[in-house]
């Protein structure tokens, strides 16, 4: 991940500190909302702590609660933040309990919005820490590639991991990366529990989808 200035971490910390609501729940393409800011997407299997991150990002306990209950965790969902940033939690994959017809909609979905997205910035990979990217990660990974979306892999859980075994599980997912042409080749490591590697994350999505601190946001430009 590149280094970022203090005044880009606390730049990053005020945009994320401010307001963030709920806008939508899209359970089909013709209902996905119209937006005229930058988004920044997160994707993951779908017990891989999606919503802790993004309440560890936003610094709220119950921001993606509404991603969580029934009826939503099959859409995707828009969260405003500030006007200025678009967080969009993407349905989680790898459900073992839903039908074979259930998960190819999502799939559908997903990739229908990866594709045609002009205002996507980034797509965040969560993969466990914990676990090696698995087949389902994988075929994610291409899906992207193919839809020429710009993605980073963010590994989850880390404060559960020995430093040795967080050192390892970071070199392996960057060997991996490397096979995948829209693949930033930086991976990053998160505990939403102990709060690691979220000041910088923040930033690097700051910087991604608005820019340097000083610089207009790309949507007033």
């Amino acid at each position: 991940m590149a280094e970022h200035s203090a005044k880009a971490i606390e730049a990053a910390r005020k945009l994320f500190a401010g307001p963030c609501e709920f806008v939508a729940g899209a359970g089909s393409l013709e209902s996905l909302p119209d937006m005229s800011w930058p988004e920044v997407a997160f994707a993951g299997r779908s017990n891989v702590g999606k919503s802790s991150l993004v309440n560890a990002l936003t610094g709220r306990r119950s921001l993606a609660r509404t991603s969580s209950s029934p009826g939503h965790t099959r859409q995707i969902n828009f969260f405003d933040l500030g006007g200025k940033l678009c967080l969009v939690d993407l349905p989680g994959y790898g459900f073992a309990q839903v039908s074979r017809s259930m998960k190819e909609a999502w799939q559908d979905l997903a990739s229908a919005y990866l594709r045609g997205r002009p205002t996507l910035k980034r797509v965040c990979l969560l993969i466990d820490a914990r676990r090696a990217i698995k087949d389902s990660d994988r075929e994610t990974m291409r899906n992207l590639d193919k839809a020429a979306a710009s993605y980073q892999v963010i590994l989850t859980k880390a404060d559960e991991l020995k430093a040795s075994e967080l050192a390892r599980a970071v070199a392996a997912a960057e060997a991996i990366v490397r096979q995948h042409g829209a693949a930033h080749p930086a991976v990053v490591a998160t505990s939403s529990e102990k709060g690691t590697g979220i000041p910088e994350l923040r930033a690097e999505i700051f910087a991604v989808a608005v820019g340097a601190p000083d610089a207009t946001p790309h949507h007033e430009k």
